[in-house]
């Protein structure tokens, strides 16, 4: 992803605040915090400003959604053959280059999304492809949510994270965040907008703040598996689809603390402990947390936010840019998301794999008195390939206690590849696929029995 790169200066602390630029701050920044931060209530559902806008061009589009779908990854992989054939002049460096002359592997990623959405979208080639809950999820159900979502994203994200808002949340709370989390106070912002509005959101925040030099590796890496939490109105749509609705506050409540015990163990033990503190290296590093002590902690984020706001891009910049990010996501993403997915639903659908991966889970959900064990346990290890299928599988479960800890794990797990997994294999966050597996398995070790003690001890 290409994102601007400017860079901020240390504030005099007695300086005074131009209006000019107080008002470049506060504008776009209240847009944003409109648009990623603030629920709405609408009808019995809650959404955010960004999500009520992609709901409407999903309507918009409707039916139409999963044949651009197939288009745009078809056009992925002429654009990728093209460019790795031909080598033409446009491609040569820059973004297009970064984009579209990759290595072999993505070129068969792109490649086999690609095949995949044409037999999903045809209905040819074998069942294990083509099934409504496999190759049909991801065309039908989840491509179409991607487009809308992330088209808007790209468009809109400047306004939260151009203008100064991060650097005046992350200077207001750097002091709790770094102590906890041992992050930059901006991290907050990454969070807040998962909770609010999506995980693909939150990573593409961190991703964006990495590529511009305001989180290291560690940090980017922290923040990404531990804080792109599934939104609240996703949270709604899993307790109304394992009928547990009527538990949404005590539901919601334990994801919180189940998920905040987590990232603080998980930030510091292996493999995210050992991650290089090494800052993205084309930027290196851009970020000051410092601030001195004769200038209040409220004055001096002021000062920060506006610094950062009148060194802001134009509105062509910011419009080229968004461009960019919007034929990135959907021409580099999307296919990798379709086919990771695809796979991955495949192996949780017509294989054993789950099944056998998820026997050491019996024993241990016995041991938490979880009823229905054997049938609860391959929902625990589901999650990895996506974060819907927990809740699928929960649906065959009687017990209302064993469906409620089964849907709290799914929302605190968070590395699910059909969506955040592929996302962070994508960006330029320096993270492999074993250690989003290792980190899985460990948000599940970390908030198993803590849901269960919660469940048991508070609310069963």
């Amino acid at each position: 992803m290409s994102y601007s790169n400017v860079k901020s200066e240390q504030p005099s602390p007695s300086a005074p605040i131009p209006p000019a630029h107080l008002l470049k701050f506060l504008i776009p920044s209240i847009i944003g915090v409109l648009l990623f931060l603030v629920p709405f209530q609408v009808g019995d559902s809650i959404n955010i400003g960004m999500g009520m806008m992609a709901d409407g061009l999903q309507a918009l589009l409707g039916s139409a959604l999963p044949a651009i779908a197939m288009f745009v990854l078809c056009l992925s992989v002429v654009v990728t053959l093209y460019v790795k054939l031909a080598r033409p002049a446009w491609a040569k460096d820059g973004h297009f280059k970064d984009m579209f002359d990759v290595g072999a592997i993505w070129v068969a990623m792109r490649i086999l999304g690609a095949i995949f959405v044409i037999m999903t979208f045809f209905q040819v080639g074998p069942e294990f492809v083509t099934a409504s809950y496999t190759g049909g999820v991801m065309l039908n159900d989840l491509a179409p949510v991607l487009l809308t979502f992330f088209f808007f994203a790209a468009l809109l994200l400047p306004f939260l994270v151009e203008f100064g808002f991060m650097e005046f949340i992350g200077t207001m709370v750097r002091k709790p965040f770094r102590v906890i989390f041992n992050l930059p106070g901006r991290s907050a912002i990454d969070a807040t907008a998962s909770w609010m509005g999506s995980g693909t959101v939150g990573v593409l925040i961190t991703a964006q703040q990495y590529e511009q030099g305001y989180y290291n590796g560690r940090e980017a890496s922290v923040i990404a598996t531990n804080f792109s939490v599934a939104s609240i109105a996703f949270s709604l749509l899993v307790t109304n689809f394992v009928e547990i609705n009527h538990l949404f506050v005590q539901f919601y409540f334990t994801v919180v603390v189940s998920g905040l015990v987590a990232a603080v163990i998980v930030s510091r033990i292996p493999p995210l402990s050992r991650k290089s503190n090494a800052y993205y290296e084309p930027v290196g590093c851009q970020l000051s947390e410092e601030r001195t002590d004769n200038v209040g902690l409220f004055r001096y984020s002021l000062l920060q936010a506006t610094r950062r706001a009148a060194g802001a891009p134009g509105p062509k910049e910011l419009a080229r840019l968004a461009l960019l990010n919007v034929i990135d996501i959907f021409l580099t993403l999307l296919p990798l998301v379709f086919a990771i997915g695809t796979v991955a639903l495949i192996l949780a659908e017509f294989t054993p794999l789950f099944t056998w991966l998820s026997y050491p889970m019996v024993p241990v959900l016995e041991l938490l008195r979880i009823p229905e064990a054997q049938a609860a346990a391959p929902a625990t290890l589901v999650g990895f390939a996506d974060m819907f299928l927990p809740a699928v599988l929960a649906t065959n479960i009687e017990s209302e206690l064993t469906r409620f800890v089964i849907a709290c794990l799914s929302m605190t797990q968070l590395v699910y590849m059909s969506e955040i997994g592929a996302l962070l294999l994508k960006s330029k966050i320096p993270i492999k696929f074993w250690e989003l597996a290792v980190v899985f398995l460990l948000r599940t070790a970390i908030t198993l029995p803590i849901i269960a003690f919660m469940a048991h001890t508070f609310f069963f």
